[in-house]
């Protein structure tokens, strides 16, 4: 019953607002990384991002005055790994909490001796299991004005579909013909290149910060996926082909999502952040 109110009230919400490319333009000439959109996904972003502002609040902090074009802006963004899956992907968290920049989080940290310290660091984004995104309005803006590989909503968001089966250890849910030990070797083989990498003090083919674990890894090849899903290619094609599968579609040629049945697994309350590296 609850599922077909949902879907009863999605296409309500659908029919009765403005899905026009007027509406969506600023918004959407500001992101380069939409330019390649094949255009049968333009109008399914277009929903996706409506519904996005519908379910979901943003609450400004510090002063920060948000605009219906800042709103889209971050939508269209975070909606974009959704082409091909499902809104409900989206369902276990309802609000964006925007920072005019840069912050600062404060956390525990225990280290090897045992010891808990008090840590203050600066962040663009984090996400929280069963809790709000959390993300720098102006990082958000860069993310959309470059396809350099680094986009913080993209990375937080792919931290909330990383959490849907229970814990952000690297690996979402799996869809049924996606092999999960497939999954585990290429990325777990890749993660350990970059590791390696950054150890030995190469300048690494992806983001430094996807070394500091597996699901810091899983993000940073999500941003990689869409921003420069060629480069992706190019250093970890299994991870890219995996990627593919994943979130169902193909950067690298025209797109043909396929939609998917909604996950919904209870996550624990464990933190996953992104520093600002």
């Amino acid at each position: 019953m609850f599922s077909w109110y949902r879907r009863w009230r999605r296409a309500r919400v659908l029919a009765r607002s403005d899905l026009s490319p007027t509406h969506w333009h600023r918004a959407w000439q500001g992101i380069r990384l939409l330019d390649g959109l094949p255009g049968q996904d333009h109008l399914r972003l277009r929903e996706l991002a409506t519904l996005f502002l519908h379910e979901k609040t943003i609450e400004p902090v510090q002063g920060l005055r948000v605009t219906r074009g800042m709103e889209q802006y971050i939508a269209l963004q975070a909606c974009l790994p959704l082409i091909g899956l499902h809104p409900d992907w989206y369902s276990s968290w309802h609000a964006i909490v925007l920072y005019p920049d840069t912050f600062v989080s404060t956390f525990d940290e225990q280290d090897e001796a045992g010891v808990v310290h008090r840590v203050r660091e600066p962040r663009m984004g984090e996400s929280w299991d069963r809790g709000p995104l959390i993300l720098s309005w102006a990082d958000s803006l860069a993310s959309g004005e470059a396809l350099d590989g680094y986009n913080v909503i993209i990375h937080e968001c792919a931290h909330k579909l990383d959490a849907l089966d229970g814990v952000a250890n690297g690996k979402p849910p799996l869809h049924r013909n996606m092999s999960v030990q497939q999954w585990a070797d290429v990325f777990g083989a890749a993660w350990e290149d970059l590791c390696r990498q950054v150890d030995e003090g190469i300048e690494p083919d992806m983001d430094p910060y996807g070394s500091e674990a597996p699901e810091e890894f899983f993000a940073v090849a999500s941003e990689a996926f869409f921003e420069i899903p060629a480069h992706l290619w190019q250093t970890y094609p299994g991870v890219y082909e995996q990627l593919a599968l994943f979130y169902r579609q193909a950067p690298l040629r025209p797109r043909a999502p396929i939609t998917s049945g909604p996950v919904q697994v209870p996550a624990p309350d464990t933190r996953r952040t992104r520093g600002d590296g």
